[in-house]
């Protein structure tokens, strides 16, 4: 029993060495921790890239107009004057000869039934008149040339007369045609020339018309066709206007568009044509503003659209007769006064 508790003992005290060593063992050094890491430097923010520069918009290209159609009828009535016919509008794209030839004469007879009192609209008594009259009308309205002959036929009443004139006091009557010089120099030329080759009386050929001091080939064709029953056609400004605007030619020189157009119509139409283009483009066709609205060729015609189309717009455009006006002559034909036309006044009227 003694040997067993002393064993006991012993194994007891071998335990606490066990354990004090265990405490004497140096603890084992802690390592170092290491240094954290410095922290990154933030990146710098990207810099934004510029935003894309919009390339402009191309322009909106504005929707091509739709060639204005002409109406099947737009008419300028005068009283007792029968309207234009109703036809179908259609475009003029390259046209053949007979087409071209077909239009035109319908144009021509549409305005026949419109202007069915077209006449000369300078006033005159006989062919030494309308000579002197037509040698006047350049550059100035037929009114002007209308209102001013009267004197000037009283106190010179045949060739010879105005032949004998002294040109001050005829330059004083001319006044106000404008270019009353270069007029009055005409007027007695073509007054000496009558009295002195042809026996005082106007001729009725074109070639000695001509040959008259002043007298071109569109002043002789207005006497031969008005005086003498010849026919011919004048070009004025009018007539060039209408008829390149209508197509029916593109020459620009007078003598090239008379050869044109004569060569479209019979020659028996002549004169009565020009009558009938020169009141159109007094009336309605006007050069700066077309009254298309109110035209009654309009389905007939090319250059439709050129002017007012809106219809009550345009008859406020309309001239002489066919706005409620007076025209140009002091004496006009009784055809023209039944149809509703008004005479124009004297000189000097209010």
């Amino acid at each position: 029993m003694k040997k067993t508790a002393a064993a006991t003992k012993k194994t007891a005290g071998a335990a606490k060495k066990t354990a004090s060593a265990t405490k004497k063992t140096a603890p084992a050094k802690q390592t170092t921790p290491a240094k954290k890491a410095a922290p990154a430097k933030k990146a710098a923010p990207a810099k934004k890239a510029a935003p894309a520069k919009r390339t402009p918009l191309a322009k909106r290209t504005a929707p091509a107009k739709k060639p204005p159609v002409a109406p099947k009828k737009a008419t300028a009535a005068v009283k007792g004057v029968a309207p234009a016919k109703t036809v179908t509008a259609k475009p003029v794209r390259e046209e053949s000869r007979t087409a071209l030839v077909r239009r035109a004469r319908r144009i021509d007879r549409e305005l026949a039934e419109v202007y069915p009192y077209a006449h000369p609209e300078l006033d005159f008594e006989n062919p030494f008149q309308l000579v002197v009259a037509t040698v006047l009308s350049a550059q100035t309205t037929d009114l002007r040339v209308n209102q001013t002959t009267p004197a000037l036929f009283a106190k010179y009443p045949t060739p010879e007369d105005l032949a004998a004139a002294v040109p001050e006091e005829v330059e004083e009557i001319l006044r106000p045609t404008g270019f009353f010089r270069a007029k009055t120099k005409s007027v007695i030329g073509l007054s000496k020339a009558l009295a002195e080759d042809f026996g005082g009386e106007v001729p009725g050929r074109l070639e000695d018309l001509v040959k008259l001091p002043g007298v071109g080939r569109k002043t002789a064709f207005v006497v031969l066709g008005n005086a003498f029953g010849r026919p011919g056609i004048t070009v004025d400004t009018h007539f060039q206007r209408l008829v390149r605007r209508w197509q029916w030619t593109a020459e620009t020189d007078p003598d090239k568009i008379e050869a044109a157009v004569g060569a479209l119509f019979p020659k028996s139409d002549w004169t009565d044509l020009s009558h009938h283009v020169i009141w159109h483009g007094r009336r309605i066709c006007h050069a700066r503003k077309p009254a298309c609205g109110a035209c009654p060729i309009a389905p007939l015609c090319p250059a439709y659209g050129e002017g007012e189309t809106d219809p009550e717009k345009a008859k406020k455009l309309l001239k002489y007769e066919k706005g409620g006006l007076p025209g140009q002559r002091l004496k006009p034909p009784r055809a023209y006064l039944d149809a509703g036309g008004k005479p124009a006044p004297p000189l000097g009227a209010g």
